[in-house]
């Protein structure tokens, strides 16, 4: 695509046109499917709890989230009078602006990425972990107890979290020998006796794809690990005083940070853009629907959990995740790495 805009505007000014169609394809596309994964979320918590959920707004309530963005948009943005307002105001922007960056170097499908790098797992690490910022800020510049404790309690979280799934990565690049994610989708490529395409079906990986997600509920603050913004206890934690479209925007980079993580969950373990069986028939349709369709099912597993699963106290949580996934976790790259190597699945010269 890029090239077709390079061979009509030149070299220069197509790559930067080629590349901005993308950027604005990209968001447009995520900040639609995070608008709708709302109604979707409520459906599903509604069905579950015996509930209609969202039927007012257009036809099956499918417009309830452009209304609610509409109402966010009109109400008055109010600062806290002893705040610290430039870091008030900056701290939505940047949980907005790095949930959407990380965007960047997922394949929708074979090719279709914006950027495809070779260190695509280390861009997400440094994304995912400079989120953190936004959320401290947020809690410290809102001047207030309780916005404060969900701040740290949400970095806390964060952080715990971030080290397992940074070692159950590394469980992934090891059977691709790749920090690409392109190049991991393609590993999984009939790599199940010939026919299955995905981790998910090898019997090593999948104790961890089971910690994966479970990590991913605590790094997005998800049910049944939303400590950071429990309503009995912290009120809305650190957005507590936020309102308008400052709110909006927390609220934007958290269901972007969902869906990227049912995108990674996709990309590391379901294969990405491939059927989930090696069966010709299969690759008549587009890998981006397989992808899309792997990052709907993964969804409305985070959906369904929300609904079914009680909140964890904070002490479980951190236990959870330094006592129990932690060391797991690190036998498990262990176990990984000691049976490709007795498998001689790097003697090929693989890097």
């Amino acid at each position: 695509m890029i090239g077709w805009f390079q061979s009509v505007l030149g070299e220069g000014p197509g790559w930067f046109v080629g590349n901005l169609f993308f950027i604005l394809a990209i968001s447009l596309i995520v900040m639609f499917l995070m608008a709708m994964s709302t109604w979707v979320d409520r459906k599903v918590w509604a069905v579950m709890q015996l509930r209609k959920g969202p039927n007012v707004v257009g036809p099956f309530g499918l417009l309830q989230p452009f209304a609610d963005g509409i109402k966010l948009f009109m109400k008055e943005t109010i600062l806290p009078s002893n705040a610290n307002r430039g870091v008030f105001l900056i701290a939505p922007m940047i949980t907005f602006i790095l949930a959407l960056a990380a965007w960047a170097v997922i394949p929708f499908g074979d090719g279709v990425v914006l950027a495809d790098i070779d260190v695509g797992l280390l861009y997400l690490f440094a994304v995912s972990s400079l989120g953190v910022y936004g959320i401290i800020m947020s809690g410290w510049a809102s001047n207030s107890k309780y916005p404060f404790l969900g701040g740290l309690r949400s970095a806390a979280q964060m952080v715990s979290y971030e080290v397992s799934i940074g070692l159950i990565i590394v469980c992934v690049v090891l059977y691709a020998s790749s920090f690409n994610l392109s190049a991991i989708v393609l590993s999984q490529q009939g790599n199940i006796l010939g026919l299955f395409n995905g981790h998910i079906f090898n019997p090593l990986l999948v104790p961890i794809a089971v910690m994966f997600f479970i990590s991913a509920l605590a790094e997005t603050n998800r049910p049944p690990f939303d400590l950071p913004e429990a309503e009995a206890e912290l009120v809305a934690g650190y957005q507590v005083e936020y309102s308008s479209m400052s709110f909006a925007l927390f609220f934007l980079g958290e269901y972007m940070n969902i869906i990227l993580m049912c995108a990674l969950f996709a990309l590391l373990f379901l294969g990405g853009w491939l059927p989930p069986v090696e069966w010709a028939p299969l690759y008549l349709f587009p890998g981006f629907l397989w992808f899309f369709l792997k990052v709907v099912l993964m969804f409305f597993v985070f959906a369904w959990v929300k609904a079914a699963v009680p909140r964890y106290r904070y002490d479980q949580l951190m236990r959870l995740g330094w006592k129990v996934f932690l060391p797991i976790s690190l036998l498990w790259v262990v176990l990984i790495s000691g049976w490709l190597v007795f498998t001689g699945h790097f003697s090929g010269g693989a890097s």
